[in-house]
């Protein structure tokens, strides 16, 4: 009998249409995967694009006009409100809370992926087989499937979302700080410039003091001490006014800091300080006070982190539950097909992840000890600034009260002077008096904005709520927003 001789196989042909189909399958997974562009960072790129910053381009006004807070671009002039609105568009510090919270939302959706199977392939030879009579080789393919158990995916997804609620309150405190600091700046330079503008008013009256003090001391009507006296008030006024100015500096510097631009984009707009010339907001009462506790947006941060805390510890209790892997597998035994399903998980015996719920308790507690020091650091800053503002806005009134009278003082001082009743050095004390009164009255307007700013800062809430709405919007910047 004549047997015919088989040519040995390498692989059967239908593996081989199945190889092209895996190649297909891999090559469209591979077309939908993200790819990477690199953002090289230019220093004198970056050093030209802030000092290229402005308060009139176009793209701050859309940013602007998206949210109803001009009709025309550029305004007449910009107060504290537009101020601060424009700093939420340039200011770098919420650039990096707005990353933070990116990457936060991104560790959501890392939570809640699910572990992607396993497919192991290979070959084996079978040495002893007649080549002559059936193929010597062995493919086969092995696909691992990892079944998280105990619900740990939704906790994780749950943990991640606590944490990205508060990355977005940070960006909320982020905001709120920027704020406060446009608003420390708004007022300094406010202070400065006023100052400045007082302080030359007095230099200007003792210098007439000064030469009519000198004339009478030449014909003997006036002493040497007097003069030397008005001497030496006049050089004080000159050294306060270069103090004065150098503070001016100073704040445009500190304010253009806070908005995210350079000094000299201060120097092209018109700043209105009108709303800050008088302290007419209210002291909130107590029950104000105690929503402001329980809203903060860094309370409530806290909070979450500590709701993030509490899960973590969740999942490492469950982790004390094995994963189950299913390992379903295939093998063509020359020609002879075998299917195999195998059942794996780890045995919770040398190990019952212990150390890992120790840590995580102990980091639990460690986030609720942060918020109650969090909540107990915020009422004391309310009380002492809610005590701070009452002493500060008396201390405006007083000095309001004193000034007015002495200008009506003055304006009867002069019509007296009109009528040959005082002599003109008479009329320039008394109006050196009133401009040494609006000095003080300054200074007490500015701690009494500044005692006002504390109380909006301890209680995270602006006192004129009509206008101020705290946001830290998101904005697009593909083509880089004139930064």
């Amino acid at each position: 009998m004549h047997v015919k001789r088989q040519r040995p196989q390498r692989f059967p042909r239908y593996l081989a249409g199945r190889s092209c189909l895996a190649t297909l399958l891999v090559v469209v997974l591979a077309a939908g995967c993200a790819r990477y562009r690199p953002r090289p960072i230019s220093p004198a790129q970056s050093l030209e694009d802030f000092e290229s910053r402005r308060l009139d381009l176009p793209e701050l006004g859309t940013f602007l006009a998206d949210r109803g807070e001009t009709a025309a671009w550029p305004p007449r002039t910009w107060d504290l409100h537009a101020l601060t609105l424009a700093a939420f568009y340039y200011s770098p510090v919420l650039d990096v809370a707005r990353a933070r919270w990116a990457v936060a939302r991104g560790g959501v959706l890392t939570a809640g992926g699910r572990p992607n199977p396993t497919v192991t392939g290979g070959t084996g030879y079978n040495s002893t087989t007649p080549r002559s009579q059936v193929t010597p080789w062995i493919p086969e393919v092995a696909l691992d499937l990892p079944l998280e158990v105990a619900g740990r995916r939704g906790i994780r997804v749950a943990e991640a979302r606590h944490l990205s609620e508060a990355a977005r309150l940070t960006l909320l405190t982020a905001a709120w700080q920027v704020r406060s600091d446009v608003r420390r700046g708004f007022i300094a330079l406010y202070v400065a410039r006023e100052t400045d503008s007082l302080l030359a008013r007095q230099q200007d009256l003792r210098s007439q003091v000064l030469e009519i003090l000198e004339s009478q001391r030449r014909v003997g009507e006036a002493s040497a001490a007097a003069v030397v006296q008005a001497r030496v008030a006049l050089a004080e006024s000159r050294v306060a006014a270069m103090d004065a100015s150098r503070l001016a500096i100073e704040g445009r510097g500190a304010l253009a800091d806070a908005v995210g631009v350079p000094p000299t984009a201060l120097d092209a707009v018109s700043l209105d300080f009108a709303g800050l010339e008088r302290v007419t907001v209210g002291v909130p009462d107590q029950d104000a006070r105690r929503r402001a506790m329980l809203h903060r947006s860094d309370i409530l941060a806290a909070l979450a982190e500590y709701e993030a805390s509490q899960k973590a510890l969740q999942l490492e209790v469950r982790k004390q539950y094995p994963d189950i892997s299913l390992g379903p597998g295939y093998q063509l035994d020359q020609t002879d097909s075998k299917w195999t399903l195998l059942l794996s998980l780890s045995l919770p015996v040398l190990n019952r992840n212990q150390g890992p719920i120790a840590e995580a308790k102990a980091l639990r507690a460690e986030a609720a000890a942060r918020f109650l020091a969090l909540q107990s650091k915020v009422l004391g800053e309310v009380e002492n600034a809610v005590a701070s503002a009452h002493v500060a806005l008396g201390q405006v009134q007083e000095a309001d009260t004193l000034l007015d009278a002495l200008r009506r003082q003055e304006s009867t001082a002069r019509a007296s002077y009109d009528a040959g009743e005082i002599s003109r050095l008479d009329l320039l004390g008394l109006q050196a008096e009133a401009v040494a009164t609006a000095l003080a009255r300054l200074d007490a307007l500015s701690r009494a904005q500044a005692a006002v700013g504390a109380l909006e800062d301890a209680m995270q809430t602006p006192l004129d709520m009509e206008r101020w709405a705290l946001e830290a919007p998101e904005r697009d910047t593909s083509n880089g927003g004139g930064r």
